[in-house]
């Protein structure tokens, strides 16, 4: 393989990794944030251990994918300085937006939850989960924003060879990056749903004395799943309006459309191959659907299922089916941006910068070390997350230690 094939081979693997624990933390996020909503308002014993249980989950990813995210941004600086000098200072202030004020709260209120069991106000706890929740997307939105302009460049000047910004507006308001925004956050509802709803039905099909600790959490999770599916499918449908014309004529396979795509482009651009791999777009696009109508058919069957008590409690068959399909939405999510990033190509920046001028002046051996090094610890990171998760999913809720010896949510407690 070239030298720019390692790089992108290095980075997607990194990113794709690091995509997984990210779509997991915006919707345990958001789940935790609505139970926990529940148990403040109604003083539900059994809504504040499911508080503490499916937080303590969302703890370990979060955790781990801290990590993962800093290793994307070191990437940038080491393989992929030709993209920072030429649309760092576009891009880029997106991405710092998001460090400074949606990272940096996250983490901060984040860890204002977790220690503040038992000695906040509940009031003030449930702020925490929400400020939280609501800097969990922020976060995502910033670094769509700055994905949207490699996607759809808008808002900037070039001016000495580089790119200069402006129009903020112009970038924060990149259909590009909106549509992309709540797709994106609609999966992670999906992914968050299934894995709640498939742990607990792996309780359920198991008899566990908690019946009415995982019957509440699986009806919460398919009933968040299933509107999720609409919602991504819509702005999924729409998203196909703002894709470049020489994805859309990948995706299509139409040997008319693609010779039409690379006259443009080369017309505009000069001689070059402008086409992006067509195996990848196609298995990428047909996975993404297949699994996302399976996704949709199961949720909507589970959705009946789930009004009846007795079926919730003793349908062993769809308790082994919703544990079998909690790897399916992530499986769906990085087919969706295998598909979105590879139709791209070959740009960086579409129109304005290749992949191949995007590279860092590095020699074959250092990217192979890196892609060794950066793989192997991935690969770690991702196994120990799924020991993790998995470990305390199946000892359940009475082995949790977030929020230990709970106090009742009408004990007094200190305040701000």
């Amino acid at each position: 393989m070239e030298t720019v094939d390692l790089a992108r081979l290095q980075f997607a693997l990194t990113a794709g990794a690091h995509f997984l624990f990210v779509a997991l933390t915006l919707g345990l996020a958001t789940l935790v944030a609505v139970i926990q909503t529940r148990a403040t308002l109604t003083r539900s014993p059994v809504h504040l251990r499911m508080t503490r249980f499916w937080g303590q989950l969302y703890i370990i990813n979060y955790a781990m994918g801290i990590v993962t995210g800093l290793v994307m941004e070191f990437q940038l600086g080491l393989s992929w300085s030709g993209l920072t000098e030429f649309a760092g200072n576009v891009f880029g202030s997106a991405l710092a937006i998001e460090t400074i004020v949606a990272f940096f709260i996250e983490s901060t209120f984040l860890g204002l939850w977790i220690f503040g069991w038992n000695k906040l106000n509940r009031w003030a706890h449930l702020a925490l989960i929400w400020v939280v929740t609501l800097t969990a997307h922020a976060s995502a939105f910033w670094i769509l924003i700055s994905n949207g302009f490699l996607q759809n460049p808008v808002g900037y000047q070039l001016k000495d060879g580089v790119l200069r910004l402006t129009d903020f507006g112009a970038l924060v308001a990149n259909p590009a990056a909106l549509i992309a925004f709540f797709h994106v956050g609609g999966g992670a509802l999906i992914v968050g749903g299934f894995l709640m709803a498939g742990v607990s039905a792996y309780h359920l099909a198991k008899r566990t004395a908690e019946q009415d600790f995982f019957r509440k959490s699986l009806r919460l999770g398919i009933g968040v799943a299933l509107p999720a599916t609409l919602f991504t499918a819509t702005f999924g449908g729409i998203g196909f309006q703002t894709l470049q014309p020489t994805k859309l004529a990948a995706w299509s396979g139409s040997a008319n459309r693609l010779a039409e795509a690379q006259a443009e482009m080369a017309a505009k651009y000069g001689p070059g191959d402008y086409l992006p791999p067509l195996g990848w777009v196609h298995a990428g696009g047909i996975t993404m659907l297949t699994l996302f109508a399976v996704l949709f058919f199961v949720a909507g069957v589970s959705f009946l299922l789930m009004l009846f008590r007795p079926v919730v409690r003793g349908f062993r068959p769809w308790h082994r089916l919703l544990t079998a399909l909690i790897p399916v939405p992530f499986v769906t999510m990085i087919a969706g941006w295998i598909f979105r990033e590879m139709g791209r190509q070959p740009w960086t920046v579409y129109g304005l910068l290749k992949t191949a001028d995007a590279m860092s002046p590095v020699s074959s051996g250092q990217i192979r070390f890196s892609l060794t090094a950066f793989g192997t610890v991935f690969a770690v990171l991702i196994l120990v997350n799924y020991w993790l998760l998995a470990r305390t999913a199946r000892k359940g809720p009475n082995a949790v230690t977030l929020g230990d010896r709970p106090l009742a949510l009408g004990a007094p407690t200190l305040t701000f």
